[in-house]
């Protein structure tokens, strides 16, 4: 399997540290965070890009995408009815595809639940029709670019949208693009009540990224979940691509997170024989 780590989990190091903690604890990728980077999409210059994108790879970390992709934004939104900001929006995803490219990733994952919740007055099914009407003039740019995007279903503690894995399995299979598909989270899996290596097993198909992490916030193993059952149905899956460290809650100390994270995922890995 292939460790990357999300490149927020390193708060306000300068990237020349984060990087070197990064491999020193056996991540290979990064998954950045656009508000990582000093300023929106749309306002990186190419040089400025190429200079990050650089920078990385001298360290000799690989891209892997990006994620949290409308936060800290303002004016972006999914669900919304209002056309204009459905437009505004779907432009912005094609400049973080741009973004996503020149810094040699090939992976978006679709979060943001602030940019995509919908009113009390709005049905599920109502709120999917307007994220299709945005995705789907997406998904041009992704195939010229070769980007992924990854939908990610989240938990009700982070909003009313897709909520499920099966729900973001039926826009992506409405949508029907080799470039759209899914992405699963451990924390988010864990509210479905149903088993996270049955969810994986009967998703598989559609599984293009993977976050690792706990319902409590924190990395792989640090909470309850046994990422050993985890872990045993990626492989039965058949799943070959990243498995990425996602962490919310700072409390242990950033390179407690970062150690502790690696650790327990290569811990889990031997018990399964790898």
């Amino acid at each position: 399997m292939r460790f990357a780590i999300c490149n927020e989990t390193f708060q306000d190091w300068p990237w020349e540290r984060a990087l070197e903690l990064t491999l020193e604890c056996g991540y290979t990728g990064w998954e950045i965070a656009p508000f990582t980077m000093g300023g929106r999409a749309d306002q990186l210059p190419a040089g400025r890009r190429e200079q990050m994108a650089q920078q990385i790879s001298r360290a000799g970390v690989e891209v892997v995408g990006l994620h949290w992709l409308l936060a800290q934004t303002e004016g972006f939104h999914l669900t919304t009815t209002d056309e204009t900001i459905r437009q505004r929006t779907a432009e912005y995803l094609c400049h973080l595809t741009e973004l996503c490219r020149d810094l040699g990733g090939s992976i978006m994952v679709l979060g943001s639940p602030q940019q995509r919740n919908f009113p009390a007055e709005m049905t599920h099914q109502q709120a999917a029709e307007n994220a299709m009407w945005v995705l789907e003039r997406v998904i041009p740019t992704l195939e010229a670019q070769k980007v992924t995007l990854a939908i990610e279903p989240l938990g009700p503690g982070e909003g009313n949208f897709l909520n499920h894995a099966t729900d973001a399995v039926s826009m992506i299979e409405r949508l029907n693009s080799p470039w759209v598909r899914l992405h699963l989270d451990v924390k988010a899996m864990s509210t479905e009540g149903i088993p996270i290596d049955k969810l994986i097993i009967d998703n598989a198909k559609h599984l293009a990224h993977f976050h690792a992490n706990d319902p409590n916030r924190q990395g792989p193993g640090m909470g309850d979940v046994d990422f050993v059952p985890i872990f045993a149905a990626l492989r039965t899956a058949g799943y070959e691509g990243w498995v990425s460290v996602e962490v919310f809650d700072y409390t242990p100390g950033i390179e407690t997170l970062a150690r502790q994270s690696m650790q327990n995922m290569r811990s889990a890995l031997r018990k399964l024989g790898l």
